[in-house]
């Protein structure tokens, strides 16, 4: 499948936004500091921003910034949400809350406690009344969302936002699920080329796993890579940084690959 990449959004340890991580994911040796940055998702009215969860705005601050990038219409872009967990600082609060004498639960959390909060928000947010899909495929949870968007684009011929994200949980939840920080990413995508494409991408999806999935550079981007599915994305995001043709292998599933031809634009 051809598509071509219109915006990006990025947001993780020491990526503050897709400006400042292009340079760093454009270098030959990066260094990734492990500052985290906070989201702004400066897109929602005031009154969702302050009801919103710290992964509603994760998500709505990468999807925000690739379109600003690609200058289009959010009304009139289908998206395509993924996240392994969901909203595990809500349902932490929940169980805590109901571990209580009172058992008194929150309007406000048991509304969040959806896995489509983001979409929920990115509606509001934008007035959009496109349709929108949400997934989780544990660790495949961001290749699953890049296939899912890629066909999308290909059978309808409309623009897609794909946003992956996802939070460590809070303890205890963390001990069976320990994610290696938080990290988010959107990609625009568009099945035909135009002023605003940042790369071409060519997908494949392959039996064959005789090479590697591609790997990171940086040690702290590599452990990143291996422990939040999300940012199974960063090799993908490297290789539009770097501007040159290549090919990424991303691990989909046990036994299956993605092989991605990234050419520049």
């Amino acid at each position: 499948m051809e598509l071509y990449v219109n915006g990006i959004g990025l947001l993780g340890p020491g990526l503050a936004n897709w400006t400042e991580g292009r340079i760093l994911l454009a270098s030959e040796s990066p260094s990734c500091e492990a500052a985290m940055p906070e989201p702004s998702a400066s897109i929602l009215p005031a009154n969702e921003l302050r009801r919103s969860s710290e992964s509603v705005r994760w998500a709505l601050h990468v999807a925000q910034e690739s379109m600003q990038q690609a200058e289009t219409d959010p009304r009139e872009v289908t998206s395509v949400f993924a996240t392994s967990e969901g909203e595990t600082g809500v349902l932490d609060r929940l169980c805590t809350a109901l571990a209580e004498p009172q058992r008194t639960i929150s309007p406000t959390l048991f509304h969040h406690s959806v896995h489509n909060a983001a979409s929920g928000y990115w509606g509001i947010a934008t007035g959009s009344q496109q349709s929108s899909t949400v997934l989780a495929c544990y660790d495949s949870s961001f290749c699953a969302a890049l296939l899912e968007a890629a066909a999308y684009a290909q059978i309808e011929e409309r623009s897609v936002l794909l946003v992956a994200y996802d939070l460590p949980p809070p303890p205890p939840l963390y001990a069976a699920r320990p994610l290696g920080g938080g990290f988010a990413a959107a990609l625009l995508l568009t099945r035909a080329p135009g002023p605003h494409n940042l790369a071409q991408l060519d997908l494949t999806l392959s039996n064959d796993l005789s090479e590697e999935a591609t790997i990171m550079d940086d040690v702290r981007l590599e452990t990143l890579r291996t422990r939040n599915q999300a940012a199974q994305s960063l090799p993908l995001l490297a290789a539009i940084a770097r501007q040159c043709n290549t090919l990424v292998r991303l691990q989909y599933l046990e036994d299956q690959q993605i092989l991605i031809r990234v050419a520049p634009c």
